[in-house]
């Protein structure tokens, strides 16, 4: 099903399936190319199950790690051992065990005095990843970026309302203040950087993520309404129980 914005909704049995279904479509994007990779992750419960099995024996040794780089589209600006860090917890779960660790790029929370001093930093380093100052349509930033949707509509740590969501010059901004919990400052990419991917791919799982499903597919102008691919593919893989009751009519 198409919704706007080249979006494709994918729906899948359980979140066991929704996790082997992103863990395809990551591989295929890696397969793609045969130069450096770059995999832009997402925080919160959504992309658990999926980094545990990036980890297990039959996922690990399909992936040729030496050449895909880790990169977080948000983070808390909490320090990298603390519980609540996005790329702690991918860390923790698979990196660590599979990736080179000049291949992870976590966001500079340990030695940044604030979020927006985390934000330029985390954002010259892409630019120097990138190889250029400004992005370039035909020419990707990400091969892939996974996404997930808060209960408000938010994606990343852009929330209804605040200034990131109207960000079209810088590529990471800081966030002094969190609409939903945890109520901790953090950092996040922009729609533009997120954008600049060959696939975009929202992860949704569960019956608590129903309603703003409901409320995504109804076009509200939301956040994770207006993050897209804006040269690729903007999948989203949904399991049966987020499905709205109508959704078989829409």
């Amino acid at each position: 099903m198409s919704h706007g914005s080249n979006r494709r909704v994918i729906t899948v049995s359980d979140p066991v399936a929704l996790a082997n279904m992103a863990a395809q479509r990551l591989l295929a994007r890696i397969e793609a190319s045969d130069g450096r990779i770059a995999i832009c992750l997402t925080g919160g419960s959504s992309p658990q199950k999926l980094y545990q099995l990036l980890a297990t024996e039959a996922w690990r040794s399909k992936l040729p790690w030496p050449r895909v780089h880790w990169f977080i589209g948000d983070e808390r600006f909490v320090r990298a051992e603390d519980p609540l860090n996005n790329m702690g917890m991918a860390r923790r779960v698979f990196l660590d065990r599979c990736a080179p660790a000049a291949n992870v790029h976590p966001i500079p929370t340990d030695n940044s005095a604030t979020p927006e001093e985390a934000a330029q930093r985390y954002e010259e380093e892409l630019k120097s990843f990138y190889g250029a100052k400004a992005l370039d349509p035909s020419r990707p930033l990400f091969d892939l970026v996974l996404m997930g949707v808060g209960p408000d509509g938010h994606t990343a740590s852009i929330f209804p309302g605040y200034p990131a969501v109207s960000e079209t010059r810088r590529w990471v901004v800081g966030v002094p203040n969190a609409h939903v919990e945890p109520f901790v400052p953090r950092v996040t990419l922009t729609l533009p950087a997120l954008g600049s991917c060959r696939e975009m791919l929202f992860e949704l799982a569960g019956s608590e993520k129903r309603a703003i499903l409901t409320r995504v597919l109804a076009g509200e102008n939301l956040p994770a309404n207006r993050a897209h691919s804006t040269a690729g593919e903007t999948i989203w893989l949904v399991d049966e129980a987020a499905l709205p009751e109508d959704f078989g009519a829409r």
